[in-house]
């Protein structure tokens, strides 16, 4: 459960990286409980004081190897996070990427190739049309952004939730035919693990009997253990993280909003008070068609998107 204030904690300060890294890429009209200031300079950013109102964030990792031209990827995760800081409530909420939907940009496919399509704002725009939610802002990351995050963190540390073990696992990051596959393994038990092989842990797929529901969970659980070393960093790490990402992480946060949401994020330790929701079945199954979509149930995830994302 401690894994939306792991997420949290993580993508907060990385927003700050990617300001200093890339910029805005994004804007995004604010919710109007938001109060927004000016971006400060980094002397001033840390006398801001944090967020009250409720704000929503959609998280998003991307394959982004030599496959794909550009900008033009997939979005292997996206987690749509609701945030009240008055009530200290946190909501994660995964959408499966096999999820069919309609496109903000037009026709309907899985839910995600709408960044491909469009890039964040299609991706944003989706969400918001197809779950009839509004949000404030996104965070997105790279394959290489994880790995070289994790490398300069030194590594974290997971009990292995569930052994990995892939003989089609994608040889796409570090090869010269991103076509190839490779065998991996993660074994059980207490593990730590570096950037690549946190990467895998996440990201395999084929030796899992649920498939992306259960990468849903490796991936929250190694979000976790990236906040366990995040809390043992300083200021000073900043520089160096921000050198480390190489551009591999984009945000429509402005400095000064990174800096009202970094004391709130330290503040989100009760896991009584994250809801975790991953839409399994009954809320999608499978469609029985040759290609792996997964059909939504509206009617019953509406009302419980609603419930949380009011």
């Amino acid at each position: 459960m401690s894994a939306v204030a792991g997420g949290l904690a993580y993508f907060i300060p990385a927003a700050q990286l990617a300001i200093e890294s890339t910029g805005k890429v994004l804007q995004v009209t604010p919710s109007p409980s938001m109060l927004f200031s000016p971006s400060p300079s980094s002397s001033a950013a840390a006398t801001v004081a944090p967020i009250s109102g409720a704000f929503t964030v959609l998280l998003l990792g991307s394959d982004d190897d030599s496959k794909f031209i550009g900008d033009h990827v997939l979005t292997q995760s996206m987690i749509l996070v609701r945030v009240v800081p008055s009530t200290k409530q946190v909501t994660m909420l995964s959408i499966p990427r096999d999820l069919y939907v309609h496109l903000s940009t037009g026709g309907s496919a899985k839910i995600d190739g709408a960044y491909s399509y469009g890039g964040p704002g299609a991706a944003v725009a989706t969400v918001e049309q197809d779950f009839n939610v509004h949000i404030d802002d996104f965070i997105w990351i790279g394959l290489l952004g994880l790995v070289k995050l994790i490398d300069a963190i030194g590594g974290i540390d997971v009990v292995t939730s569930n052994p990995v073990f892939d003989d089609y696992y994608p040889a796409d990051i570090y090869s010269n035919w991103p076509y190839d596959y490779e065998r991996v393994a993660v074994f059980a038990g207490p593990q730590h693990l570096d950037g690549l092989h946190a990467m895998q842990y996440v990201r395999s797929r084929h030796g899992d009997l649920q498939s992306d529901i259960g990468r849903s969970q490796r991936q929250q659980q190694v979000l976790i253990a990236i906040r366990q070393k995040a809390r043992q960093l300083s200021p000073e790490d900043l520089p160096a993280l921000s050198a480390a990402l190489g551009g591999e992480l984009k945000t429509s946060m402005g400095l000064g909003k990174v800096a009202q949401l970094l004391p709130l994020a330290s503040s989100f330790d009760n896991p009584d008070s994250i809801n975790q929701i991953i839409l399994a079945n009954p809320y999608t199954h499978g469609c029985g068609c040759p290609e792996t979509y997964l059909t939504a149930n509206w009617g019953l995830i509406l009302p419980l998107v609603h419930q949380y994302f009011p």
